[in-house]
């Protein structure tokens, strides 16, 4: 944050804005869902955000950029790369007689100023903006992209609806037609690209936020030649249509290069691809970037600590498991360790990491190749997933002998990781002796922080609130114990969100640590998963679902949202 606490805290009590016991209340409250103490007093309207930053700016002695539907011209973006402007948090809004006013969230970074004094020859005016407003104005780099991109497209398309005069130059389109199609799926942070072929067209579909958009339609004579374009850039058999094939390849858009995943298989009218975007430079560096409050981290931070055991992630594909791990090895990665990753496929590249991927061709599975990483003299192994008995009993054996183990299971929950486990044929004595932390996870979409709004919470909402807590496990008295909100948060859409009212995705996390009572319990052979988890209710455990409310609550995430992605 651009200023400390302290000094928010003297600014707020200043103007009588807060008093002494409401700053208290509303610091540890932030404290609590792990968001900042500017976040939590717009949130609930404790000061108009506007007014705050002009407190701020004043405070700072710098002027008061306003950022709220900033259209930026393409002359004024090209003085600084994008990629600086993401890492700084700073936009350029206009050139003046040779000075050129930059919005930051941090005026006070004169090294930055120094740098872009360099980049750019001109005199440099610092202008004080919200972080979430540079956030926002940041689009305008990729509305260069996408619109650029859009009207190729567009043309690209109009000209597949005629006859083509060659072969050629069919090629040639289906070159083009892909090249725009990535570029336009980057510019709107898209994570897949879903070519599909019907009886009588072709069909495009990206995959924002999580959700599926479709993007357009093209005739279906057209789809055998994007599809051989995608091949011919990953590589794969040109002339082989009935048996699935993976590859990959790279591409750039703007600074940042992306890592494309490709899969495709044959469907009844042809063949289907499926492209994953990945940037080819891990992002989340924070516990708390991937949406876990200060307790999770806590728990987190202690398993981490330890140099054997196992720390599991579960969840549905799809829920960011691979994400969270890569977060942790990122966290872990020193100098003095030996980290080795076994993955189906390796997803982001990541420095000073043996990362290995499984080729069943010549029997290199995740167990074979576990057993091979112990002859490497590792300190810390990630498993992309234990599927079966044999990888489990392998990772086991490992993380009792010294070696700290990340994996990924498929269960809905946290608590079922244990009896999941047993059924593979671990026993429980090894269960109990080598686990240390299992948390479950979900993607949920963030409300968009340009066009969010609050609304009264209404009976049915509060009906909903409730079944959910009771099926986490909350008591009736509990339950009338429970501080129902006054208030829920939306989008209502607009430019910025595509209309949809959300922008960006975050996690909902639920986890316990494997302490000498719980291991206790997992030993024994009437393990009883009820049991189970009235022990970890008692021990302050939160499901889900608890932690998705509280980010509804706080503004960060709808209950909707929530709802659709626990399901219970």
């Amino acid at each position: 944050m651009i200023i400390t606490n302290e000094e928010l805290k003297s600014i707020l009590l200043s103007k009588n804005i807060l008093d002494e016991s409401t700053w208290e209340e509303v610091e540890n409250e932030a404290k609590k869902l792990n968001i900042s103490v500017i976040t939590l007093l717009i949130n609930r309207r404790f000061i108009d955000k506007d007014y705050l930053a002009l407190l701020i700016s004043e405070y700072l002695g710098v002027e008061r950029a306003n950022l709220k539907g900033v259209s930026i011209p393409a002359n004024i973006l090209k003085y600084v790369p994008e990629q600086i402007a993401i890492t700084k948090k700073l936009i350029p809004i206009k050139e003046e007689e040779g000075n050129l006013y930059v919005a930051m969230a941090n005026p006070r970074d004169q090294e930055t100023i120094s740098l872009l004094f360099n980049i750019t020859n001109k005199r440099i005016i610092p202008m004080f903006a919200m972080e979430d407003e540079v956030q926002k104005a940041l689009v305008n780099y990729q509305a260069l992209y996408r619109e650029k991109y859009q009207e190729l497209l567009n043309q690209e398309v109009s000209q597949t609806l005629r006859v083509f005069a060659s072969e050629e130059e069919r090629i040639m389109s289906a070159t083009r037609l892909v090249d725009n199609l990535l570029n336009y799926a980057m510019g709107l942070n898209a994570s897949d690209i879903h070519i599909e072929v019907f009886s009588d067209y072709s069909l495009i579909r990206f995959r924002v936020d999580g959700i599926l958009r479709e993007i357009m339609r093209l005739p279906k004579d057209m789809h055998p030649s994007i599809i051989a374009r995608i091949k011919v850039l990953s590589k794969l058999q040109l002339d082989e249509h009935f048996r699935p094939q993976d590859g990959r390849f790279k591409t750039k858009l703007g600074d940042f290069e992306f890592d494309i995943r490709v899969s495709i298989v044959p469907t009844m009218y042809g063949e289907k691809a499926v492209l994953r975007l990945l940037a080819s430079h891990f992002r989340p560096t924070s516990l708390a970037e991937l949406g876990m409050d200060e307790e999770a981290q806590k728990l987190m931070e202690k398993a981490m600590s330890k140099t054997y055991g196992m720390i599991l992630s579960t969840g549905p594909t799809g829920s960011g498991k691979t994400t969270t791990l890569y977060t942790i090895l990122q966290l872990l990665n020193k100098p003095e360790v030996n980290i080795s990753t076994i993955e189906d496929p390796i997803e982001y590249e990541l420095e000073r990491i043996n990362q290995v991927q499984i080729n069943p061709a010549v029997n290199l599975t995740f167990a074979s190749g576990l057993r091979a990483f112990l002859r490497q003299d590792p300190d810390i192994i990630m498993v992309g997933e234990i599927r079966d008995y044999e990888t489990a009993d392998i990772a086991v054996q490992a993380a009792l002998t010294g070696h700290l183990i990340l994996s990924t299971l498929h269960t809905n929950d946290a608590p079922t990781t244990v009896p999941r486990l047993i059924d593979l044929g671990v026993p429980p004595y090894l269960v109990a002796s080598t686990l240390t932390l299992v948390m479950a996870q979900r993607l949920v979409r963030k409300i968009c922080i340009n066009c969010i709004y609050t609304e009264e919470i209404t009976e049915a909402q509060k009906q909903l609130i409730l079944e959910q807590l009771k099926a986490s496990g909350l008591t009736e008295e509990e339950l009338k114990n429970f501080e129902m909100p006054k208030y829920l948060y939306k989008g209502r859409g607009c430019e910025f969100c595509g209309n949809s009212g959300y922008s960006g995705r975050t996690g909902v996390f639920e986890m316990f640590f494997v302490d000498d009572e719980i291991a206790d319990y997992l030993s024994r052979k009437d393990f009883s998963l009820v049991v189970f988890k009235d022990i970890l209710k008692k021990k302050g455990f939160k499901t889900m679902f608890q932690d998705g409310l509280n980010k509804a609550i706080a503004g960060i995430t709808t209950l909707e949202e929530v709802l659709r992605v626990i399901k219970e």
